[in-house]
């Protein structure tokens, strides 16, 4: 086979584990799938020792950083997570997802909550959604009043300005999916037994909340001024340039030598 992607002779990629990996899918031979897969395996090497790099000077230079993680149900949030992660020193991150308040929690100040899982110095935590439920998810669900919601939007934007102010990096990512390929992928979790679990009441009904979930995603876009926390959007219906996109964006916010070595 001739012709070549990204400096490197096709053939070349197809000869490898993760080409052959890819080559050989559940759906056939597809070699424009195994090209992709090559090419996003390197990369996502590649970053990962990046990410290496920077959490050594996130360590060395005692900074405190949080990474929220927003999107639709089956966006690949928790994917993105997990690539972001997984080669990093796991004793100097945290990766958190809340359950729904308790009833204790319920009768504290919204905010106080997440402040109990915010790092020390030297640590990474990672929100697998974070205080920006109360933006879109609970009153999209009826799971807060309109007082409590209206609360929160006037409250946020200074919450953020004290948690900037208090020396802590904060890194805001939206993956953003289209209809269809929520469905579609919805439909892959109910048929694996492996990912059932990970479908919820809230899952099931999103669909029919689309609407709902793109009025108030679009307020909690305009409610950020501009002098805030910017949202990047990923576009996340391809999930490994999700990933990678995620990846370089992170990379981009934080300051570090890339150069270390590691």
């Amino acid at each position: 086979m001739e012709g070549s992607l990204e400096g490197k002779p096709v053939i070349d990629k197809l000869n490898t584990k993760i080409g052959i990996k890819g080559l050989l899918g559940k759906d056939g031979i597809n070699i424009e799938r195994a090209l992709r897969v090559h090419d996003y395996e390197k990369k996502l090497k590649k970053l990962q020792v990046q990410l290496i790099k920077m959490q050594t000077e996130v360590i060395e230079s005692n900074q405190r950083v949080i990474v929220i993680f927003e999107g639709r149900d089956a966006a690949g949030k928790g994917g993105a997570i997990r690539r972001i992660t997984e080669r990093i020193n796991p004793r100097h991150f945290r990766i958190v997802a809340l359950r729904k308040p308790s009833e204790e929690e319920s009768t504290q100040w919204y905010f106080q909550r997440y402040i109990r899982k915010f790092p020390k110095a030297g640590e990474i935590v990672f929100f697998d959604r974070s205080w920006y439920n109360r933006a879109v998810v609970e009153p999209v669900n009826g799971f807060c009043t309109q007082e409590e919601y209206e609360i929160f939007m006037s409250q946020v934007n200074d919450f953020e300005k004290m948690i900037t102010q208090s020396g802590i990096k904060l890194v805001k990512i939206y993956m953003s999916i289209n209809k269809r390929e929520q469905a579609k992928r919805f439909d892959e979790i109910k048929k694996n037994p492996l990912k059932q679990w990970k479908m919820t009441t809230v899952d099931e009904v999103a669909q029919g909340l689309w609407d709902e979930y793109t009025k108030y995603k679009t307020k909690m876009f305009e409610n950020t001024p501009e002098d805030g926390i910017p949202w990047k959007i990923i576009k996340a219906n391809r999930k490994t340039s999700a990933r990678i996109g995620a990846i370089e964006y992170l990379l981009s916010q934080i300051s570090y030598d890339k150069k270390r070595e590691v």
